[in-house]
């Protein structure tokens, strides 16, 4: 197993760098963060504190690791862990990834050495050694809401595969025949290897063109739902109805929908996978696809605790609804 000097030597820096580095000193800059975590990777290094704390005693807390606070699909989830750990007498410690490796990583570590029970996690795209090394010493790790191939964690998810061949069909029979897609990343479970797929699924069956021109990943967030809006409605031939990957870029294309004085259903219809209680508020209410997020959470801590208890338990996958409101209709129907 690769030593903290193996890493400083591979990434050409000294070894009270590294520690630096691991102990998120401000003083590290950007470039040499960038180059230590990239040897760490490299070399599968595992910091020590996170190997002397895989044996510890019960705390009665759970550590919860969530992609981005902002978002309140994570907010949700985050209240039905909550809810559940308090009921069964633990208490919920939160790090917010804000979607970023190097932040999982950061707040894994520190779960860690808090000797958490076990760890509830919505990975990034990006596989860590850190999150590896969890998964190869068998600590009680669930993840939630997205899946990495490769690594055999239990997991809680929603398949929204069937409410998004509802929507389209939903789509068609209001009349609307050009339909753009603006998914998560490609390489989050929830961007191509679900909904961008169960989209093209749905496309397929329901006998509808699936134009290239009128897919679009973005990330999550709401600046990319604003851009890829902006270059779906400058198109010669603009869609007909934008579905979005997420409730944050939803808000994002409501906005750009919104500044160019355009009309909604009227001029371009929307409808967003993720439900939020605002989407009944705005004019006219958003069609969505509604995850089961509370629920998720609490089945997630039910699943952890299991492992706590050292009994193997089993990924469970709970279906999602959609929801028809009126940013769908066409004009005239």
């Amino acid at each position: 197993m690769a030593r903290i000097k193996d890493v400083a030597a591979h990434a050409g820096v000294s070894v009270a760098t590294v520690s630096r580095v691991l102990n998120d000193n401000p003083s590290v800059t950007e470039e040499t963060r960038d180059r230590v975590y990239a040897a760490m990777k490299e070399l599968r290094y595992v910091p020590n504190a996170v190997a002397r704390s895989l044996r510890t005693e019960a705390t009665r807390t759970l550590g919860l690791i969530i992609g981005d606070i902002l978002n309140p699909f994570f907010t949700e989830l985050a209240r039905g862990v909550e809810d559940e750990a308090r009921q069964a007498g633990y208490t919920v410690i939160i790090g917010n990834a804000d979607e970023r490796a190097e932040e999982q990583d950061h707040y894994v570590r520190t779960l860690v050495e808090q000797r958490v029970d076990g760890l509830l996690i919505c990975p990034t795209a990006e596989v860590t050694p850190l999150v590896e090394e969890l998964v190869r010493t068998g600590r009680p790790l669930v993840f939630l809401d997205r899946t990495i191939s490769g690594l055999d964690v239990p997991s809680v998810r929603a398949d929204g595969a069937t409410a998004i061949a509802e929507l389209v069909a939903h789509l068609k029979s209001r009349g609307h025949r050009r339909i753009a897609f603006a998914s998560g990343p490609a390489t989050l479970s929830t961007g191509r290897r679900e909904r961008t797929e169960a989209f093209a699924a749905a496309m397929a069956e329901a006998g509808l063109d699936l134009r290239a021109e009128y897919m679009a990943a973005g990330d999550f967030r709401e600046g990319s739902g604003r851009a890829i809006t902006a270059r779906l409605l400058d198109l010669p031939e603009p869609p007909e109805v934008i579905f979005f990957g997420d409730n944050l870029m939803t808000l994002g294309g409501l906005d750009e929908i919104r500044a160019r004085g355009l009309s909604i259903p009227g001029d371009v219809a929307v409808a967003s996978f993720d439900d939020v209680t605002w989407f009944v508020h705005v004019d006219p209410p958003i069609t969505a696809i509604a995850q089961p997020t509370a629920e998720m959470g609490r089945t997630a801590v039910r699943l952890l605790l299991q492992g706590v208890a050292g009994r193997s338990g089993q990924s469970v996958v709970l279906p999602a609804e959609l929801v028809v409101r009126r940013s769908c209709e066409r004009k005239g129907a």
